[in-house]
């Protein structure tokens, strides 16, 4: 096994080294990269950069193998290990992401509080504005706002100054100091004026508007989405429309409804029209106005239904958008429409989804017997199984333990007919979680288990390298030791690798 980083000792005894084992195996550059990105985070998650890197170097893909490298630099900045992280950051051959390395590094120097080594690594990267927000954002956090102005006026690149000062007046928010927030918001949204790139411009405009919403400053957020809308007018692109779907809702959401017709009617797309619709109907139900929530969300429905393929832009946004309606409508008390509308839906993967999310909210609402017929509804058994899982966390957010429990036992019996074994091991990953949240070691040790055995048998070799690994993560938090069957199993598949 000498070509092998971990040995065969190690492979057999422990799932995260077994799970490297089998990655090291797999001849296939695609698949070897594919497993390394579950395998190496988890030796950054235990602090082992050394071995990271090491795994990281032998990925056959180039991007994938930079990749990797990003994060072990990063995370041995935040060990303070920085001699090694800038050593792992040159080694990266892409000058793309050697420089988006280099960023992370002084972010993360920043984040702690190391200033002037921050800078020095700032001043080797082309675009340094985003390291100097990050040194103003952590002034600011540590009580120094005239500092952090200070260094956000050294920034040349506006959209990095917005970043620096909404993440600013956030934390004032977060703190309730609505006042303190709107100057920095102020200042943002002068800044943003500067942006010279417009869909940027109207992305940070309509963020400061929807802040100013929370600071209170309604008619600061509407003179916010006006210049916001000015701008979107001016786009002859797809994204037009649906800035300005998401512009109308701010108007809405701060009080103009005029506005928000008048800037609702400029927006060609019937999928965002029906978008803007669905996040009207969920305002006006926050405000307690349901009979015009419901008017909305039929409304959005009917739009959405209405607009025909060679009107589509994107079917996947589409079909997704009919989820959310179906969903929405559960969660306005329409459960058996939720359940007829997510029928209806022609992608079977989003009429699955939006089953499964109607059965969850009406479980939540104790309506048990409509739950189970939005359940029954779903055809595929693994979408079925995921259905009871979302089940489960509703009757617990009731806090009705047993009944959570025992949709997890029907979860869990149905797993085992799952065909498609990816689908099944993530299955009893979710399964066993929620077991560990009970506190029921021992069912989730038996969970654990049967996902074990059935990793050994997915085909894919990067598939089971990366189901294992996860699973070994779940190992760890449970501080479970391996057993005699679970040692037998990774002696199997570590001899099976190496043949």
């Amino acid at each position: 096994m000498t070509d092998h980083l971990i040995s065969f000792n190690d492979a057999r005894s422990d799932l995260l080294a077994c799970s490297a084992f089998l990655a090291e195996s797999i001849k296939s550059s695609d698949g070897r990269s594919e497993a390394l990105m579950a395998v190496v985070p988890q030796y950054l998650a235990k602090g082992d950069v050394d071995l990271a890197a090491e795994l990281a170097n032998t990925a056959g893909d180039p991007f994938t193998r930079d990749r990797l490298l990003i994060l072990v630099a990063e995370k041995c900045a935040e060990l303070n290990d920085d001699e090694y992280a800038l050593q792992l950051a040159y080694a990266i051959e892409d000058y793309g992401l050697q420089s988006q390395a280099r960023e992370r590094i002084a972010l993360r120097k920043a984040s702690q509080g190391d200033f002037e080594k921050a800078r020095v690594i700032a001043d080797e990267i082309d675009h340094p504005d985003s390291v100097i927000a990050g040194i103003a954002i952590k002034q600011d956090a540590d009580g120094d706002m005239d500092g952090a102005l200070k260094t956000i006026g050294e920034i040349g690149f506006p959209g990095a100054a917005v970043y620096a000062l909404t993440s600013m007046a956030v934390a004032r928010l977060e703190a309730g100091e609505q006042d303190n927030s709107v100057g920095l918001l102020e200042n943002a949204s002068a800044a943003a004026d500067d942006i010279e790139h417009n869909e940027e411009k109207i992305r940070a405009l309509s963020d400061i508007g929807n802040l100013f919403i929370e600071a209170k400053r309604n008619d600061r957020a509407i003179e916010t989405f006006d210049k916001a809308r000015a701008n979107a007018e001016t786009l002859d692109n797809i994204h037009r429309d649906a800035f300005l779907a998401a512009i109308s809702l701010g108007f809405l959401r701060a009080g103009s409804i005029d506005l928000a017709d008048r800037t609702l009617d400029l927006v060609a797309d019937k999928t965002q029209m029906a978008t803007a619709l669905l996040g009207f109907a969920r305002e006006l139900w926050r405000r307690d106005e349901k009979n015009e929530a419901l008017e909305a969300l039929e409304e959005s429905y009917a739009i959405l239904k209405s607009q025909r393929e060679s009107e589509t832009r994107d079917s996947k946004a589409k079909f997704a958008l009919f989820t959310s309606i179906a969903a929405q409508f559960a969660g306005f008390d329409k459960g058996e429409r939720a359940i007829g509308i997510a029928q209806e839906i022609v992608d079977e993967n989003e009429q699955m989804s939006a089953l499964g999310q109607i059965a969850q909210v009406l479980t939540i609402q104790k309506k048990e017997d409509l739950a189970k017929q939005a359940i029954r509804a779903i055809q595929e058994d693994a979408s079925r199984v995921f259905a009871l899982i979302g089940v489960s966390d509703g009757a617990n957010e009731n806090g009705e333990k047993e009944t959570a429990k025992s949709f997890l036992e029907e979860a869990a019996v149905l797993t085992e007919t799952v065909p498609q074994l990816a689908s099944r091991t993530s299955a009893y990953i979710g399964i066993a979680k929620r077991f560990k949240n009970f506190g029921d070691m021992t069912r989730m040790r038996e969970i654990s288990l049967l996902n074990l055995e059935t990793i050994a048998t997915i085909r894919d070799e990067s598939s089971r390298a990366a189901a294992l690994a996860n699973l070994a993560e779940l190992y760890d938090e449970a501080k479970f030791e391996l057993g005699g069957r679970e040692k037998e199993i990774l002696v199997e598949m570590v001899r099976k690798a190496a043949i």
